[in-house]
């Protein structure tokens, strides 16, 4: 992959697909091809393959998803597994049909077997039991990484993959009732400095461990595999995650001091806590040549700041 080269961002207002968005264009990538999804609903097929057909691309990034964390995946289960199945489904079949060089699908540590033995390689997955909170958006992810795996064994093509940790940053989302964990924390003790109250409630008991990287360090890795490697030298797909990781108490305390909020954390035991470490082994990329370069503290600044920004500039929380 080349600046030359013509790309298509599927997802590119989405925190990762805008991330790689910026990322191509720091390195001097100007032939972007981007659709918003009133331009391009990636579930219908039809319009997909017409998109491919006239667009051409040679590149594609598959950040286009539905996510979101515990209560959002409990509520809306058919919509995540729907959703993401029609997405890439259609993306990757249509990628195939129209010759498209070089593709990149996401994963995410979350599919990971529940208890997985830590820190996680890549040939733990489909090892064991998931994570029942968020299995039909697992099930949908795992479906999309074999996808990829079956193309390039029966077709040739260069379907990369790769199983990103946790991941936050500028463009998260931070409604409550959808968010991960990072941007929900975010935006509560931000209020409650605000609101002058005594006390921020954590879903669970603080004590499940969680690795996390700052999306402009995918970003990073996403364009260095793209530009370096094919499908073949990754052997499937390749993690990328930090390798450490850190209790939920732990980034609780975090938030709280960057925000400055001076309240009490109360720790909810009756929420459900998910998988009790999530920690990927990153030996594989760090073979490869990349290594993550923003650490947790300066990441949660940089988030922060641009929240309260985006707060200020539209009078409305981010999302």
């Amino acid at each position: 992959m080349h600046p030359d080269n013509t790309v298509y961002v599927a997802g590119h207002r989405g925190l990762v697909g805008s991330a790689i968005m910026r990322r191509l264009r720091e390195k001097g990538y100007r032939r972007l091809i981007l659709r918003t999804r009133g331009e391009l609903d990636l579930r219908d097929q039809a319009a997909v393959r017409a998109f491919f057909e006239r667009e051409r691309p040679e590149f594609v990034f598959l950040a286009a998803a539905k996510v979101g964390g515990i209560y959002a995946n409990a509520t809306y289960p058919a919509e995540f597994i729907y959703d993401n199945l029609a997405i890439q489904t259609n993306v990757i079949e249509a990628a195939y049909r129209f010759g498209v060089r070089k593709l990149m699908f996401l994963g995410s540590s979350c599919i990971y077997p529940k208890f997985a033995p830590q820190p996680m390689r890549e040939e733990h997955l489909l090892t064991g039991a998931l994570e029942p909170t968020n299995e039909p958006y697992a099930i949908a992810k795992i479906a999309g990484l074999k996808m990829c795996e079956a193309y390039n064994r029966q077709y040739g093509t260069d379907f990369l993959a790769v199983m990103p940790t946790n991941l936050y940053g500028i463009g998260d989302n931070f409604d409550l009732e959808t968010s991960h964990v990072i941007p929900a924390l975010i935006r509560k003790f931000h209020e409650a400095k605000r609101d002058g109250a005594a006390s921020v409630e954590v879903w669970g008991t603080g004590n499940p461990r969680r690795e996390f990287l700052h999306v402009d360090d995918l970003a990073d890795a996403c364009v260095f595999l793209m530009e370096n490697y094919s499908a073949r030298d990754l052997g499937g797909f390749v993690n990328v995650g930090t390798g450490t990781d850190l209790t939920i108490r732990e980034l609780a305390e975090t938030i709280r001091r960057i925000v400055g909020y001076e309240g009490e954390i109360r720790f909810n035991p009756e929420k459900p806590d998910g998988t009790p470490r999530k920690l990927l082994d990153v030996s594989r990329i760090t073979a490869l040549g990349w290594k993550p370069k923003v650490s947790l503290e300066e990441g949660l600044r940089r988030t922060y700041e641009w929240y309260v920004r985006e707060e200020e500039r539209s009078g409305a929380v981010p999302k």
